[in-house]
Parts: C-alpha cells; structure tokens; sequence
C-alpha cells in the first residue's frame, strides 16, 4: 500500500519539476519577432509645372496709313491713260476731247460710303470753278445705269458720269480700290491722285496743281 502511494506520489513530483523546467525554459526563450510586413509604397512622380513660354513678340511691320503718293504713283507725272466711255443718259465721254481744260476723274461706284461723303464737294467744286475749265467726271465701275442715275440724282450731281460696265477703263487706270481720283491738267498730265474717303483739303491742294494760279478754297 505504502509503495503505492510512494510511486504515485513519486510520478506527480516528476511531473511538477517537467512543468517547472518547461516553464523556466519558456521563459527564457527570446521571442521571435513576427516579420512586419509595410503596405507596399507608391511612389508618385511629382510632376513640376510645364512652364508655358511666353510668346515671343515677333517683329511687326508697321503699316503707316496710306498718304497721297506722288512720283509714279496714281499715275503723277505720265500722260493720262485714255478714257472713253458711255455717259449717264448718252453720249460719250472721251478725255482726249477735254485737251486744254484741267480735268477731275473719280472711279466710284454708287454703294461705296466714300463716294457719297464725296460727291456733294465734287459738285460744289464743279459749280464754283466751271468758268476756269474745271470739269469733274465720275466713272462708275460695273452697275447698271438705272441704279447710277438714280445716285447721281439723289445727290444732286451736276458732273457727267460715265459707265465703266466691264471694269476696262478701271484696270487702264490701275484703279483697283474704290473711290479712287486723279487730277489731270490742262496739257493730259496726271499731276495727283488720291484714294478715296478725302476731305476738302486735299480736294484743295490738288485742283491746286492742275489750277495754277487759281485761288482754290475749300
């Protein structure tokens, strides 16, 4: 009985001194680090500002507003190209026949604002120096009488005006803008030219040189 209770007694204290040595051994064990696992990086490119270039002024032509040319221009200085063409209500009008008076040709046409700004000063001038020669003829360029006829009479021209249905004598006269003039004096010469949209200003000063010795005024 007693040797019993001995060998039971002998198999708990060896399983007490097991659990001890385990614990102890436990304890003492270094730990072992479990692996820390980072949330994976994204790198982002960081994008610097594109840097917009500024225009570069680039070197500009400076158009200066076209002046009355002389020397070739418009004409000045050659013989007037000839001109013949139907007149407003019939006839025809020929510069050749107008030799020996100073002579005013204005390319027109009967839309162009110009043209209306400029007819009642033509007319004022044709009236107030008839009795030097002046005469002042208007060419319209490419309309129909009828509409011509009726512009002329609204404005209440005096001048003759001829018909330039087929742009002939425009292109002659190199008279590629709309209203353009020429002054021609007494002996055929082109002596000024100007585009049109003028003033009596320089109506004057170019009835000057085909008028010598006339007092013009506006």
């Amino acid at each position: 009985m007693w040797a019993r209770l001995s060998i039971v007694a002998g198999l708990i204290f060896g399983v007490a001194v097991a659990g001890l040595l385990l614990g102890g051994l436990l304890a003492f064990a270094p730990e072992t680090a479990l692996p820390s696992i980072a949330p994976p990086s994204v790198a982002v490119a960081s994008v610097a500002p594109s840097a917009v270039a500024s225009p570069t002024p680039s070197a500009s032509a400076s158009a200066a507003p076209s002046s009355v040319p002389s020397g070739g221009a418009f004409h000045v200085g050659e013989p007037a190209p000839p001109l013949v063409v139907p007149q407003v209500g019939g006839g025809t009008i020929d510069l050749a026949n107008l030799k020996g008076k100073p002579v005013w040709v204005n390319f027109m046409a009967t839309w162009c604002p110009s043209c209306q700004d400029e007819f009642p000063l033509m007319n004022g001038f044709a009236a107030r120096y008839a009795d030097e020669g002046l005469v002042v003829i208007a060419v319209d360029v490419q309309e129909e009488e009828g509409a011509v006829a009726a512009f002329a009479d609204g404005l209440g021209a005096t001048f003759p005006l001829g018909l330039d249905s087929d742009r002939a004598a425009a292109d002659a006269w190199d008279a590629i803008a709309l209203p353009v003039h020429f002054w021609i004096d007494a002996d055929g010469i082109v002596r000024d030219g100007a585009l049109g949209g003028i003033g009596p200003d320089v109506m004057v000063e170019a009835l000057k040189s085909i008028m010598p010795g006339v007092d013009v005024t506006p």
